[in-house]
This record gives C-alpha cells, sequence and structure tokens, in this order.
C-alpha cells in the first residue's frame, strides 16, 4: 500500500520537477505502465516466494522467471517492430511480469494449507522493524547514484548511467543465480548447531563467489566499454564511451557482489538488529560522497561514493561474521581477497590489448571469446596454486554432473 502511494506522488510529482522534456500525460502514463508489475510482486507475490525459498523450492520461481523473460522479450520485439509507444511496450512488459506472482499465489495455495485466521498474543517476527531497516537501506544504497544523478546532475549523466547499469545487473544476477538456495541451507545448519559442517559448507560459498565474481566481473571490466561502443553505435545524444566511470562502476559493484556470501549467513541466522547500522551507515557515506562530488565530477562522483560505501559494507560483513556468527577467521578473507588481486592484475595484463576489430557484435562476441579464455586460464592456475583442494572438489562436482 505504501508503494502504491508512492507510485501516485510520483506521477504528479516527478513530470513538474525534472522531467520537463517531455508532456505532462507522457510521463505519467509511463510511470503508470512501469510500476503495474511492480505492485503485483510487492502486494501478493514476495510473501509466496519467501515461502517456497523457505522451503527450497525457489526452483520454481527460477521456471517461471525464465519462462516470463523468454515471453516478454517475444513480444517486446514484435511490439517495437509495429512501431508502438514506449508506454505500450512497457505495459505490456508488465501485464507479462503479473504472471509470476499469479502463478506462485496460486501453487501456495494449492500445495500449502496455511491457516490465514491466526492472532498472535505478541509479535511472532522479533526483529521485524530491524529487518525492514537493512532492506530499505539496501535498496537505498542500490538506488542512490540514479537518485543523486536525477537530482544534482543531468539526465544525459542519467541516460549514460543507465546505460553501464544495465550490463552491470544483468552480471550480478547471473552470478546470484548460481546460488540460488545457499542461505536456506546455512540457515538449516545454524538451526541445528552443524558448526562443523556449515564452517565447512561456508568456505567453499566464499571461495566459489570471490571466483566466480572475479572472473566474470574482471571480464566485464574488459569488455564494458567495447560492447558499449557496439550497443550505442550510431547514437550521438550523449558521450557514452566513459572508461574511467565504467572502471569504477564495475569495482564498486564487484565488491558488492563479493558481500553476498557473509551476508547470506547474517541472513541466515536472523542478526538484522546487529547488523543494521551497517547498512544505514553504507547507505549514508554512498549519499554524502556522491552528493558532494557529483557537481565536481558528474559519473565519476557517484561512482566513487557507491566504490567506498559498498567496500565499507563488504569488508564490515566479514569482520562480523567472522567475530560473531561462524568464527570464520577473518584472515580467510584476507586471503581471498589477495587472490582475488593477484587474479585481476595478472589478466587484465594479458587481455587489455585484446582489440574489438570492428564496431559489430560478432567482431565483440570473438573479442569477448578470447577474453573469456585467457582470464579462465589465469585464474585456473592462481586457484590451483593456491586453493588446490577447493578447486579439485569443484572439478569432481562439475564431472559426476556432466
Amino acid at each position: 500500500m505504501i508503494f502504491l502511494m508512492y507510485v501516485i506522488v510520483l506521477m504528479f510529482i516527478y513530470p513538474l520537477t525534472v522531467n520537463k522534456n517531455f508532456g505532462f500525460f507522457y510521463t505519467v502514463t509511463l510511470i503508470g505502465a512501469v510500476c503495474i508489475s511492480s505492485f503485483a510482486q510487492y502486494y501478493f507475490g514476495i510473501v509466496n516466494n519467501i515461502l517456497l525459498t523457505a522451503d527450497q523450492k525457489e526452483y520454481l520461481s527460477n521456471v517461471i522467471c525464465v519462462l516470463t523473460l523468454i515471453l516478454n522479450t517475444i513480444a517486446c520485439a514484435i511490439i517495437i517492430r509495429l512501431g508502438a509507444s514506449i508506454q505500450i511496450v512497457k505495459l505490456s512488459t508488465s501485464l507479462i511480469y503479473i504472471i509470476r506472482p499469479l502463478f506462485l499465489m496460486w501453487y501456495v495455495r494449492k500445495n500449502y494449507r496455511i491457516n490465514n485466521m491466526i492472532t498472535y498474543n505478541e509479535e511472532p517476527i522479533k526483529q521485524k522493524w530491524n529487518g525492514m531497516a537493512v532492506h530499505f537501506s539496501y535498496y537505498v544504497l542500490e538506488a542512490t547514484d540514479n537518485i543523486v544523478l536525477t537530482v544534482f546532475s543531468t539526465l544525459t549523466n542519467v541516460s549514460i548511467y543507465s546505460v553501464y547499469n544495465i550490463v552491470i545487473i544483468g552480471v550480478k544476477n547471473l552470478i546470484a543465480s548460481m546460488s540460488k538456495g545457499f542461505t536456506s541451507l546455512m540457515g538449516d545448519m545454524i538451526a541445528k548447531k552443524e558448526s562443523e559442517k556449515l564452517q565447512s559448507f561456508f568456505s567453499y560459498v566464499e571461495w566459489f563467489y570471490h571466483t566466480g565474481t572475479t572472473l566474470i566481473f574482471g571480464c566485464t571490466g574488459i569488455l564494458l566499454v567495447p560492447f558499449i561502443q557496439v550497443y550505442t553505435d550510431g547514437v550521438h545524444d550523449a558521450n557514452y564511451i566513459q572508461p574511467l566511470f565504467s572502471f569504477l562502476i564495475t569495482l564498486a559493484n564487484a565488491i558488492h557482489t563479493l558481500r553476498s556470501p557473509y551476508n547470506m549467513i547474517i541472513q541466515a541466522a536472523g542478526h538484522y538488529k546487529q547488523t543494521q547500522n551497517n547498512y544505514v551507515i553504507a547507505t549514508i557515506l554512498n549519499i554524502i560522497i556522491s552528493i558532494t562530488t557529483v557537481k565536481i565530477w558528474g559519473l565519476i562522483g557517484v561512482s566513487i561514493g557507491t566504490l567506498i560505501a559498498m567496500s565499507y559494507q563488504t569488508v564490515w560483513m566479514s569482520w562480523y561474521n567472522s567475530q560473531n556468527i561462524i568464527n570464520w577467521p577473518f584472515k580467510y578473507f584476507s586471503k581471498q581477497c589477495g587472490v582475488d588481486f593477484l587474479t585481476v592484475i595478472v589478466a587484465s595484463l594479458a587481455t587489455f590489448r585484446i582489440p574489438l576489430l570492428s564496431v559489430t557484435y560478432i567482431a565483440w562476441f570473438i573479442q569477448a571469446v578470447e577474453v573469456f579464455i585467457v582470464w579462465s586460464a589465469i585464474a585456473f592456475i592462481i586457484n590451483w596454486i593456491f586453493y588446490k583442494d577447493k578447486l579439485t572438489t569443484a572439478l569432481a562436482m562439475i564431472k559426476r554432473r556432466l
């Protein structure tokens, strides 16, 4: 309901204060079209998805996400080819994505017996408000760059940031998709007090995340500017080739992704109250630094704010876990970061001169294959030296799957 009120306010305030390049009705209808699926997801989708995740059936949500994504891609391609307005395109997307929460609601009602008439004598979720504070801070942290650029910079910079952010979000979602279910598994181990089993499992999760993030975001750092060059070829409304901004925003989000295994442990243990200040401080850091520097350096300024805030949050979470939840020595985090740094330096020196032979998707794909092969080989060699046991176990698991 709060989100619905926010959308209504946004419809009437935003067109009058910021976006004066388009008509009032144009902007209002676009905001409405974009927000329909989000409202459906918030209102009757998230609770069901959380239930399935806790029951380790998140694959159902993933399957419906894949199907709706494919359906949306086909529908958008057809509608755009027909020359429809952006409002019609986004409305079609929203209507297709409503399938997700509707399916989850149907599945939960069919397969679970939930008594909605239960009353409570006391608060059943002890850290509810702390959890809300954590999640609110997280989303503010994620949205700060766009908000600061919209209010304190130009819409041209918002456009440039959005193009780069499309790729960054895709990369983050790719890494996140490979670790679905880790939180519920670790939560189960914590509940059963299986400390040794938890530490053993977490050691692989940490290594997996660091190695995967270093490899995927490392390739992204090399390939992002060439991709943007191809993606925006023929578009002259702004200078989309921003190498320094590309480096900083990639590094910031890579470091933020590295926080995932430590955040999983915090969520699995339910330590919301104990860690909420970390989220609040990171958010405040990002806002203050971004607002202070955006007038001077524009896109570079907001990326510096994001980098500092996300680095602080990742290091703090690792330290907190080592001291309060699983007693995982902080030196393991330091060693893992050292291996990550070595991999990035060696692989970057080996690949930054691989050229984009022409401004085409085929040429970029060839460049991407070359970069990925070199990065994979270097990451393999370095991890064989420092983490031979984990790499051997991972290869054995892959072999069994195949």
